[in-house]
């Protein structure tokens, strides 16, 4: 599979392309796929600005995943 990534001026990863024929393979994999609704539900939304917003006043509770997985190992 032959994937082109473009990007934005800061470098970001913003689009995908591929060859047609792996589209097809992928279409005809995953026969839902062009019909998938990618937007999220305002509620969803809402739950994250309120998480970031908390973040932004304490960042305090902040830490790497790889010690909460650690945590976990325990």
């Amino acid at each position: 599979m032959s994937i082109q990534y473009l990007s934005n001026e800061q470098g970001q990863i913003t689009a995908v392309q591929l060859p047609i024929e792996d589209w097809e393979k992928i279409k005809n994999l995953y026969p839902n796929v062009e019909s998938i609704d990618f937007s999220l539900p305002e509620w969803h939304k809402e739950i994250l600005d309120a998480r970031l917003q908390a973040i932004v006043k304490d960042s305090s509770r902040i830490a790497p995943i790889s010690e909460l997985l650690n945590e976990l190992d325990k």
